[in-house]
């Protein structure tokens, strides 16, 4: 049996069959890599800035579709109602937890448009409460350049906002700014900042993204290809079988042959 396993006729079965086996099974991986990225986020259409007010509104709510967007604002700020969200990195998508060095403040600052409401924009992050670049607002009319975001939950604060100090918040939620800046019509969500105000640091958002759709054709492709490696290894065993069987008959024949 191991003289037939070894022959050359047999080497190059085996050869071959290791060489489809490879090939298959990365075929049905690289398949599997495919179908696994369909359902990530995909990166969305980034169409120029529009003017914030034709995508916040007031006492609406966001459309999925309109966060990241690049949006411009005009107004001026209203320094007497700027608030520090507190707990915060400087970086909108960055993961949750409470110990972290790099946590610190997010400046938001009221921007009044020319209608009369008010734009909450995070003009950039801080380390400390007390930093100068805080109380550093641009004073008169600027022009705001950012991307939009939707509002934040209020479980957090109301969880932890009893233990802060005054002028400060633990999320941009537009209804708790609504309360705190009284009588005044607020639109909903935020604008990051980009650049952001003096010498703040900026606050990374990203863009527009879109929920990834599973292609679960690639998914069948790579089951086809496992399921061809398989019937690969299948054939192997039945070629060598039949060779082993044949050699064994060839073996015999002469034996039988001497006993008649």
């Amino acid at each position: 049996m191991l003289r037939t396993l070894l022959s050359p006729r047999m080497l190059g079965l085996h050869l071959l069959t290791i060489g489809v086996l490879i090939a298959f099974i990365l075929l049905g991986r690289w398949q599997l890599g495919i179908f696994q990225d369909s359902g990530k986020p995909q990166a969305a259409a980034d169409p120029g800035p529009v003017a914030v007010a034709t995508l916040a509104q007031v006492g609406s709510q966001m459309s999925g579709e309109v966060v990241g967007r690049r949006v411009t604002a005009e107004g001026v700020y209203e320094a007497g109602r700027q608030l520090l969200v507190a707990d915060r990195r400087a970086d909108v998508d960055a993961p949750g937890g409470n110990v972290s060095r790099d946590r610190g403040y997010w400046v938001l600052t009221p921007l009044r448009l020319d209608d009369g409401t008010l734009m909450p924009i995070v003009r950039g992050w801080v380390a400390k409460s007390d930093d100068p670049a805080v109380a550093a607002v641009p004073e008169g009319r600027v022009t705001v350049a950012g991307r939009l975001r939707p509002q934040q939950g209020t479980d957090s604060v109301q969880r932890r906002a009893e233990g802060l100090p005054a002028g400060q918040v633990q999320t941009v939620s537009t209804g708790e700014l609504i309360n705190l800046w009284t009588g005044q019509k607020v639109r909903t969500g935020y604008v990051v900042a980009q650049p952001p105000s003096g010498s703040l640091t900026q606050v990374k958002v990203a863009p527009p993204a879109t929920e990834g759709t599973l292609t679960w054709r690639n998914l069948a492709y790579a089951a086809n290809w496992w399921i061809f490696a398989g019937f690969a290894v299948f054939m192997w065993f039945h070629f060598v079988r039949d060779a082993v069987r044949s050699d064994r008959d060839r073996a015999k024949s002469p034996e039988m042959a001497l006993e008649g």
